[in-house]
Order: C-alpha cells, then sequence, then structure tokens
C-alpha cells in the first residue's frame, strides 16, 4: 500500500504511554499512523490496548495491535472508523496500568532467565507474559524442587538492588559474534534496518529484546514462583507473579 514504516515511540521511551499521530491509512477496522507508542507484541509480551482520540472528542477503543512485513504498525479497533480520516491528527493512549504491568513482568522475566541460564544451563524454550502472572519455560535438567526456592531468592535480590535498565542497538554483524546476549536456543530475535535491539540491566545482563520494561529492577515488585509443571523431558514451566511494587 505504500505506507512508511510507523516510528515505533516505545523504542525510544519505555514509558510513552500516550502521543500525538496522524492517520496514514484506514483498512476495515485497522489504522495505521505516522507514529505509535503501541507496542505490536513480541517476545511473549502481547501488544497494547488503549483508545483512539479525535479531535471532537470521540473515542475508539483499540483492542490489538500489529505489525505487518513492511513495518507498519496497525491499530485494530473494536468498530469501523467512519469517514475519510487519512490525514486527521489524533491522539493515542495506551491502557497505563496493562502496559505497566506487562512492563513489570518482561523485567522479572530478564532477571529470571539471565539466573537461571548462568546458575543453572536452562536456555528458554517458551514465554508467555500477562498483566497478573507470567510463565517461562526452561530447558532444565537435574531439576529438584529446591531449584524453585533458590531462584526466588536470587531474582529477589537482583530486583532489591536496584539496577537501571536501558536499550540501545547493534549492528547484525556485531550480534553474530554475541552469543552472550541470546537466552533461546530456536526462536530469532527480530533484526531491522539490520540492526538488533538490546536491553541492558546495568551492572548485570544484556540480552536482545524488542519488548518494554521499566526503569530500574527496584520498580518491579517481590517476585514468586506459585506452580511448577513438566512440559516433556526436561522442559519445567514455570508460574510466576509479583507482589506490590
Amino acid at each position: 500500500m505504500g505506507i512508511p514504516a510507523t516510528n515505533r515511540l516505545y523504542l525510544q521511551d519505555d514509558h510513552c504511554l500516550e502521543n500525538k499521530a496522524t492517520i496514514l491509512a484506514v483498512y476495515e477496522n485497522a489504522i495505521a499512523f505516522d507514529q505509535s507508542c503501541f507496542y505490536p507484541g513480541g517476545g511473549g509480551q502481547p501488544p497494547d490496548e488503549g483508545i483512539l482520540k479525535f479531535s471532537n472528542g470521540e473515542t475508539i477503543e483499540i483492542e490489538s495491535v500489529r505489525s505487518d512485513a513492511e513495518h507498519v504498525i496497525w491499530h485494530i479497533c473494536k468498530i469501523n472508523p467512519a469517514g475519510d480520516l487519512v490525514g486527521e491528527s489524533v491522539e493515542l493512549v495506551i491502557n497505563q496500568a496493562r502496559r505497566l504491568a506487562l512492563m513489570r513482568y518482561h523485567t522479572v522475566l530478564h532477571v529470571l532467565n539471565t539466573i537461571t541460564l548462568r546458575d543453572y544451563g536452562g536456555w528458554i524454550t517458551g514465554v508467555q507474559i500477562n498483566p497478573d502472572y507470567s510463565r517461562i519455560d526452561f530447558k532444565l535438567e537435574n531439576f529438584s524442587p529446591s531449584l524453585m526456592t533458590e531462584l526466588e531468592e536470587k531474582v529477589n535480590q537482583v530486583l532489591s538492588e536496584d539496577h537501571p535498565l536501558k536499550s540501545y542497538t547493534i549492528s547484525a554483524m556485531e550480534f553474530q559474534n554475541r552469543p552472550d546476549l541470546l537466552r533461546t536456543l530456536e526462536a530469532k530475535p527480530p533484526i531491522s534496518h539490520g540492526q538488533v535491539r538490546v536491553v541492558e540491566i546495568e551492572g548485570f545482563d544484556a540480552q536482545v529484546c524488542g519488548g518494554t520494561h521499566m526503569h530500574s529492577t527496584r520498580e518491579v515488585g517481590r517476585f514468586f514462583i506459585f506452580r511448577m509443571d513438566n512440559k516433556g523431558k526436561n522442559n519445567k514451566r514455570f508460574y510466576v507473579q509479583l507482589g506490590s511494587a
């Protein structure tokens, strides 16, 4: 359709929760803008939800978001918008409580996956992030129930240390020489315009990731593992929750 790639504001500021935008295209109930703070999903983190506000005060609920092969983010509305909207200036507003909850869980899963790989040789085999709990699967050999208690203690120690988070990009070529940035054996990280995004927990860890995170580990809250399931040979699924930040 010849629409330029969406300027992804969440890559510049994880805490960008609303923004002004211009409508570039409308296809049935999907709208593309010149820029957006909405995260289209990936890495186990679901897409954002929120509302679209027009200059006349009318609003439309945005129930999902997706990115196409041309890196255009399409905002899926609950109803089909009426009229010729291309060129109109609007405001995009994310469901803030939901996004912040997802960011807290995404941040703690970075801490958990780093400790699990570093101390126990566990690689990620699956992730699903939710606002009220999350689950993560690891390929783990020689599992024992005491491991869950150890992981809780180690993760909470890192969270309490108030490590700042930051993100930056490196070239795809540099990434090929940085196996330390990987946490999965199967899934490949997204490469955009020859660049790979890295999220770093300063003084603790760096890994490739395209999602959104908190400013600091202290903002996450206390971490708990409330359930473990066996999901095949050496594959363990941990269900985790967070206390108040």
